[in-house]
């Protein structure tokens, strides 16, 4: 991929706003998961004083189209690091200290979707844009750490069948009826200005973040216990992911 800005990270008194940058679709490469993580930890770093919050989004198009398949499907080496670099994000957000808020004003697919997921609330367009675990429809098992994040954060078996097992495309307002999305907006710009409201109220709280993450820690136990699992989708086969390249 070119050198480019990933993503930028904005502070607004005690609320980090970090946006996925550009119109691609964002897709979880090393690169652009690299580039997150170093904002998480520049976030990490910048909060120790006092009661912040973290607000997600993205520009364009999708919020985050997943992993990209494309690239990791050449070899089970690119696959692996992939995972693995994902996983450990995945490992930053549950344990930073400080409410997340997923500000979605596109599509979120596969390893986009559970991205969302990761954060405290989702907050969602409702003009345009959905929720989509596709792993059914392109082919791929989902990993047990998907499993165990989608157990932790959608509590009703028939909500986690048409999620998982029907492929739902689950826009905002089917979110906020299924229960795993908070508020559904008109617009990007007003979904954003919800987020920052909603951090700007939780803040206000003054929160301890060592006891607000170790209770996040507490509640996600079952995601944190699973992402030692070193799957990819290269344990699936070549035919497997030959099969998923087409259908991309």
């Amino acid at each position: 991929m070119e050198s480019k800005e990933f993503c930028t990270l904005e502070k607004r008194g005690n609320i980090f706003l970090l946006t996925l940058t550009g119109n691609d679709d964002h897709r979880l490469h090393p690169d652009l998961i690299d580039s997150i993580s170093a904002v998480l930890r520049r976030v990490r770093s910048e909060s120790t004083s006092s009661s912040s919050a973290l607000i997600t989004t993205a520009q364009g198009k999708y919020f985050s189209n997943g992993y990209d398949l494309k690239w990791a499907l050449v070899d089970k080496a690119r696959q692996k690091l992939m995972s693995r670099k994902l996983r450990s994000l995945v490992s930053d957000l549950i344990t930073l200290p400080m409410p997340t808020i997923a500000a979605v004003t596109g599509h979120a697919s596969a390893a986009g979707f559970a991205f969302a997921l990761c954060h405290d609330y989702i907050l969602m367009r409702k003009d345009r844009g959905f929720l989509y675990m596709s792993e059914l429809d392109i082919g791929l098992p989902i990993p047990i750490w998907f499993s165990a994040l989608v157990k932790c954060r959608m509590g009703s078996p028939a909500v986690r069948r048409e999620v998982v097992m029907k492929a739902a495309k689950v826009t905002a307002e089917m979110g906020v009826q299924m229960g795993f999305v908070d508020s559904a907006h008109s617009g990007a710009e007003e979904t954003v200005e919800a987020a920052i409201k909603l951090g700007e109220e939780l803040v206000s709280r003054n929160w301890d973040g060592k006891t607000y993450a170790g209770c996040r820690k507490t509640l996600f136990l079952e995601l944190l216990n699973s992402l030692g699992s070193d799957e990819t989708v290269g344990d699936y086969g070549d035919e497997e992911a030959n099969k998923t390249l087409a259908k991309l």
